[in-house]
């Protein structure tokens, strides 16, 4: 073996037979064969092995998948569950007048929905809001700020922000301040922390005009339908009703506006009736979005205009208690509590549930979706249980006390902490504080609802 042959050897490569030709002969190539590629190379190649060996298996675990999902997404839609007896999806493809029959993937078109009526609200309450409640006097400032101390601001933060007898006679040999001033001092700071009264006013004022708007289209929406004056129209030839569009959109603003709430209530006003509130979206929605797929619209038509006719006066009176109007506040309350306790503990369980649970059960059965829609409307109830009590208490004291206090259901511990502002202003905590002392949210002097 030559030396260039014996050098071709120990590099790795072989020598091939005569007869093969190389590249400029057509044939195969006679040389040496290509040694291993370069250690970067290598390392790529086996990158992409490794990424065909993921791909394959991802294929199939993605076919392994494919099975339960069909299951669960047959089991979401199954037609036992949504439909009753002897009605299935095919026979709510047919043509229909209007809309057609309510279908799921209506109910996708709330998002973009929600979202455009909260960019809606924004605007409301910068150009329409705002403006009017600086109009009708209300500052666009904070509460009083209580006077620099790390003392009482240690004690508030870590300890307690609600200071007892022996603790503020403590603080008062501390500082050498009198317990009177340390009791203001802490009213003080905790008002600082909940947000201004032109803030409340503005979300109200929002809550207010959407819940009118939609209460009188409802109610103009109702007057022509034969199920609001035969509230057994409601289940008459059920499943087969038609989605008129004026049905169609009174229920996709509603679920839309819900939907927004949902969402917003995390940035909103802090209420002591939060977690409430939120399980009473999810109910709305829920009932909204389970009765418009299995087209009991109907019978909610009836429960959304129901609820609106107290939500709007509530709101009303809210502003009318930021505005310091107390007398035409008292009016408004007085009504929204007979309104609430009329329509919430009166005509919903006699007239609404009566016609879910029993009218239904007799010409139309039951069936899956039947029990679950008509156990969240006993969840609703419950709810409105709850709130008639407290709207009771505020009702009891209100007489007691000569005016209305604050509204347990939905607008206490956001408000600010009016307790015993009159004797602050009266008896001011120091000189320094005097010009404001007499100051709650920006408003000047006026009578204020009590603490609960």
């Amino acid at each position: 073996m030559g030396g260039e042959e014996a050098r071709l050897c120990r590099g790795g490569g072989r020598i091939r037979g005569g007869d093969q030709k190389g590249p400029e002969g057509g044939g195969r190539w006679s040389g040496p064969a290509l040694g291993p590629p370069p250690r970067g190379f290598r390392w790529l190649w086996r990158q992409l092995t490794l990424v065909a060996a993921v791909a394959r298996g991802g294929r199939k675990m993605a076919t392994a998948a494919q099975g339960p999902l069909s299951l669960l997404w047959g089991w979401l839609w199954s037609e036992r569950f949504w439909l009753p007896q002897n009605v299935s999806w095919a026979d709510l493809e047919g043509p229909a007048d209007g809309y057609g029959y309510p279908r799921g993937r209506h109910i996708l078109s709330v998002f973009p929905l929600a979202a455009g009526i909260f960019f809606v609200r924004l605007l409301f309450e910068r150009f329409i809001a705002k403006p009017c409640a600086l109009h009708i006097g209300i500052e666009d400032s904070g509460p009083y700020q209580a006077q620099p101390n790390a003392i009482l601001e240690k004690v508030f933060v870590s300890i307690t922000k609600y200071p007892d007898k022996k603790r503020l006679e403590g603080l008062s040999k501390q500082l050498d301040w009198n317990v009177r001033k340390i009791q203001c001092w802490f009213r003080h700071r905790r008002n600082q922390d909940k947000p201004p009264t032109l803030t409340k006013f503005c979300e109200s004022m929002w809550r207010f005009t959407f819940y009118l708007c939609i209460f009188c289209y409802g109610i103009r929406f109702l007057w022509s339908s034969p199920w609001f004056w035969d509230i057994r129209q409601c289940w008459h030839n059920y499943p087969f009703q038609p989605l008129s569009s004026g049905l169609y959109y009174y229920y996709i603003m509603e679920l839309a506006f819900y939907w927004s709430l949902m969402f917003s209530q995390f940035t909103d006003i802090k209420r002591k009736d939060f977690l409430i509130m939120f399980v009473h979206h999810l109910v709305t929605i829920g009932l909204i979005s389970f009765s418009y797929i299995n087209n009991m619209v109907r019978a909610g038509t009836l429960i959304m205009c129901l609820h609106d006719v107290s939500d709007f006066l509530l709101e009303a009176a809210k502003l009318a208690n930021y505005a310091k109007y107390q007398r035409l506040c008292d009016i408004l309350f007085v009504i929204f509590s007979a309104v609430f306790m009329v329509t919430r503990l009166g005509i919903y369980p006699f007239w609404i549930l009566n016609t879910t649970l029993f009218e239904s059960w007799e010409i139309i059965g039951p069936y899956a979706s039947w029990w679950l829609l008509n156990g969240l409307l006993l969840t609703l109830q419950v709810l409105h249980v709850i709130w008639s009590y407290l709207i009771a208490r505020i009702a009891l004291k209100a007489l007691i006390r000569g005016k209305v206090s604050k509204d347990d259901r939905s607008d206490v511990e956001s408000s600010s902490e009016e307790e015993d502002v009159t004797t602050c202003t009266k008896s001011p905590c120091d000189s320094s504080s005097s010009n404001g002392a007499n100051r709650v949210n920006g408003h000047m002097g006026g009578s204020y609802w009590a603490e609960e």
